[in-house]
C-alpha cells in the first residue's frame, strides 16, 4: 500500500494501552507525575548509551495525562542554534560535513533524485545534499499531522482523549492511512496543519488541498510537498524545547516514533547499530499508475554513540520501492559513520 499501511485498523499489540484515569480525586497527582515521567524519558533519549524501549513505554498515559500542560521554560520566540537538552554540557567543535565525497560518488551511481538534511543537535550545524523543487511527502505527512494535533491541544490546554491516542499509535507505529485521515480531519485538514506549519517556521511546505484526489487512488494528504529542510525544522519541534508542545507531548511523540514497527524501520536508521536510539518515520508511494516511479522518504532522530542528529531524506525517480528504500539506507549509513 503507498502512502503508509495496507491495513486499516490498530495491530492487537496495542491493545494493552489504556485510558488515563480521569476521576478527579487523582488528577493532580496524575498530572505531577506525568510532567516527572515525561523530563525522566527525554533524558533517557538524549543519552548518549541509546536505548530500545524508549519513551514509547507507557506514553500514551503521559500525554493523557499531560498532554495541554504547559511548561513554563518553552515559551521561546525563535528556535535556538543549540539545545539546553543537548547531551553535550559544553561546545564541542565543529564537525565536518556528513554528505562528503562518499555520499556523492554513492549518489552519482543511482537512479532517481535525492534532497537531504542533517542538523547536528550538539553543534548546531545543518548540512544539506541536493538541489530541486518540493517534493510529495507521502506517509512522513503523519508527523506534521501529529504535531499539528499536539500543538492545537496544548493551546487549548487540554489532553488527548482516548479516541486520538489510539488513533496517533495506528498513524505513527502502523503507519495507518484511515488513522491519518481522521486525524487530518481532527485538526481542521489542510488548514490547521498549513496554520501550524507557519507558525513553527516551514517556508516551503504546501498541504495538499484534497483528500479524495481525482485521478489518485491513495489519500490526497500524501501529496504535501515539502523539503528536507522544512522536515528538520519539524523534527526540532519534537527535539528540542518550544512554545508549540510541552515537554511530555514531545516525548509521546518520540516514543510513538520509537516504536514504529519493525518491518518499517528502514531509512535514516541504515547502518545505525543496535542499542542506539532512532526515533523515525517513513513514507513510499507510486507516482504513476505503472508503479515505475516511487516517492520515498524517511525522516528521524538518531542518538547514542557519541552522536544526536536529525536527518531528513526525499527521493524520487526510483524505479521501484525497493530501490528508493535501498539508496537512503546506504546513503544513512554513510552519514552514521561521518556523524560519529
Amino acid at each position: 500500500m503507498a502512502v503508509g499501511h495496507s491495513g486499516s485498523g490498530t495491530s492487537a499489540r496495542h491493545s494493552a494501552r489504556k485510558p488515563v484515569n480521569r476521576r478527579p480525586v487523582v488528577a493532580a497527582a496524575a498530572a505531577a507525575v506525568a510532567v516527572l515521567l515525561a523530563a525522566l524519558l527525554l533524558t533517557r533519549f538524549l543519552s548518549s548509551g541509546g536505548h530500545k524501549s524508549g519513551p514509547g513505554a507507557g506514553a500514551g498515559p503521559v500525554a493523557a495525562a499531560a498532554g495541554g500542560s504547559r511548561s513554563p521554560s518553552t515559551a521561546v520566540s525563535s528556535r535556538p542554534e543549540s539545545s539546553p537538552s543537548s547531551p553535550i554540557s559544553s561546545s564541542p567543535p565543529a564537525h565536518r560535513d556528513p554528505f562528503g565525497a562518499g555520499a556523492q560518488s554513492y549518489l552519482s551511481g543511482r537512479a532517481g533524485t535525492v534532497l537531504a538534511a542533517v542538523y547536528d543537535l550538539r553543534t548546531g550545524q545543518t548540512w544539506t545534499l541536493g538541489q530541486g523543487s518540493p517534493e510529495a511527502e507521502a506517509s512522513i505527512v503523519k508527523v506534521d499531522i501529529l504535531e499539528t494535533l499536539l500543538a492545537e491541544h496544548h493551546a487549548a490546554g487540554t489532553a488527548l482523549s482516548a479516541r486520538d491516542m489510539s488513533l496517533a499509535v495506528a498513524m505513527i507505529e502502523d503507519s495507518d492511512n484511515s488513522a491519518a485521515t481522521a486525524l487530518w480531519d481532527t485538526v481542521g485538514g489542510a488548514r490547521g496543519v498549513r496554520t501550524y506549519n507557519a507558525a513553527v517556521g516551514l517556508a516551503d511546505t504546501t498541504p495538499s488541498r484534497c483528500v479524495d484526489c481525482p485521478g489518485f487512488p491513495w489519500p490526497g494528504w500524501g501529496l504535501t510537498t515539502t523539503t528536507p529542510a522544512d522536515q528538520l525544522a519539524l523534527l526540532r519541534e519534537i527535539a528540542q524545547p518550544n512554545g508549540q508542545l510541552s515537554d511530555s507531548q514531545r516525548a509521546y511523540a518520540l516514543g510513538l516514533m520509537e516504536n514504529v514497527t519493525q518491518s518499517q524501520r528502514w531509512g535514516v536508521s541504515g547502518g545505525v547499530p543496535s542499542g542506539v536510539t532512532v526515533a523515525l518515520k517513513n513514507g513510499w508511494l507510486p507516482l504513476t499508475s505503472a508503479a515505475d516511479d516511487w516517492q520515498i522518504n524517511s525522516i528521524g532522530w538518531i542518538s547514542g554513540d557519541g552522536r544526536s542528529y536529525l536527518a531528513a531524506v526525499l527521493s524520487t525517480g526510483n524505479p521501484s520501492e525497493q530501490y528508493g528504500i535501498d539508496t537512503i539506507n546506504a546513503l544513512a549509513a554513510i552519514v552514521w559513520r561521518r556523524m560519529s
